[in-house]
């Protein structure tokens, strides 16, 4: 996509979800959902597919791009950008990066218009941002694989028409072995969804358990034909995800200061607004500096990204310094507001509680941080630095 091309895409969303969503925002908390009318004018804007291929329908952007635009996205709650997030980026990257022909041709074109929601059935009880501990298991019988087990916390299951389900092929295997990836419709035989779980923030994103009993599909559905690509599938897709998370969280961040800067000049004190004194200056001054820092590291990871030269610790970093700047960003953005900013009606208070769940999925702080450490440890960072 050529620059011109993009900066269209880019006014349009900007224009749409400042003028659209945003003021639906309110709504969607209290109803813990996205008005079907958002939904399918985001279908025709291409949103569901944005990341994918070109030849199956999608827009084809590359990671700077798709960065980019997911900071147009960040601006609103991020139950929005999750409606399409899992068909362009975990559920959608597993079938764009190991899907055999077939798989593609079959799924891709549905993904990319919005005809199919797509979910990433890999978090298990014991089994997080780590899937070491992964329990569900795909036993071959004959033509066809038997799945049994359950996940937790799949975004978007409740209202997915598929699923990209991880499960053990070699219950001998230990750590990351022996995990394959399976296409697993939800009407199939055997899948049950449960409601979608209550959680602190990001109403309207939907996140729910899946069960898995004694579920049978054909083996063709094993994703790229062959067991015991589970584990390199979900890490593909998990490290370009947590840029796109990252570049999320920037969005948020840009929100957070608009709303920062215009409550300091508006509110008074004693009769003049509150953005004369300097501690008030100074916390706009960090949430500013917090953002703009944000937005380089994931901008130059996404560069380094579509160069193929680092797709482990630009990523992870990314994320890790995003994500944990986010927090500090929106705990500064509900203290300037002061009592105002505790109260639900406030925009700084909903971005607060939704700040808070960007430093543990796609992989917490933590491991985010262990895999920084081990990259650097294996020299990862000699070529960027000239070292």
């Amino acid at each position: 996509m050529d620059n011109s091309e993009l900066d269209d895409i880019l006014s349009i969303v900007r224009e749409f979800v400042r003028e659209k969503v945003v003021p639906l925002e309110t709504d969607i908390e209290a109803e813990d959902a996205i008005p079907q009318s958002i939904i399918d004018e985001s279908a025709q804007m291409g949103l569901f597919g944005w990341a994918l291929p070109e030849e199956y329908g999608g827009l084809g952007m590359n990671a700077e791009q798709d960065a980019q635009l997911a900071m147009e996205l960040g601006y609103t709650t991020p139950a929005f950008r999750s409606v399409f997030g899992t068909n362009n980026g975990i559920a959608g990257q597993v079938l764009v990066n190991y899907g055999t022909d077939e798989q593609k041709s079959e799924w891709l074109p549905k993904l990319s218009s919005g005809e199919v929601v797509a979910s990433f059935a890999l978090t298990e009880s014991e089994a997080g941002s780590d899937p070491s501990g992964m329990r569900t298991r795909a036993v071959r019988d004959g033509e066809d694989y038997v799945i049994t087990g359950s996940k937790r916390f799949i975004t978007n299951a409740e209202s997915s028409d598929v699923l990209m389900v991880f499960a053990r092929t070699d219950p001998s295997a230990k750590g990351s072995k022996g995990i394959s990836v399976f296409l697993v419709p939800t009407t199939a035989e055997g899948v049950t969804v449960g409601p979608h779980d209550h959680k602190m923030g990001q109403a309207g994103a939907w996140t729910s358990e899946i069960f898995f009993d004694d579920v049978r599909v054909p083996a063709a559905n094993l994703i790229g034909g062959e067991e015991e690509k589970g584990f390199y599938a979900a890490m593909a897709s998990l490290n370009k995800g947590r840029l796109h998370i990252a570049a999320i969280c920037v969005g948020q961040g840009i929100r957070i200061l608009d709303e920062s800067v215009k409550f300091a000049a508006e509110a008074k004190q004693g009769g003049e607004p509150i953005a004369r004194f300097q501690l008030v200056q100074g916390m706009l001054a960090d949430i500013y500096t917090e953002v703009a820092a944000a937005k380089a590291i994931v901008l130059a990871a996404a560069q380094r990204w579509d160069a193929e030269t680092d797709r482990k610790l630009g990523p992870s970093s990314a994320k890790l310094f995003a994500s944990e700047a986010l927090a500090r960003i929106a705990d500064k953005g509900v203290q300037i507001q002061g009592g105002m900013g505790y109260m639900r009606e406030s925009a700084v208070e909903r971005f607060y509680r939704h700040a808070r769940l960007f430093r543990i999925y796609e992989g917490t702080s933590e491991v985010q941080r262990v895999v920084v450490a081990r990259q650097l440890l294996g020299g990862a960072h000699k070529q960027q630095f000239n070292l």
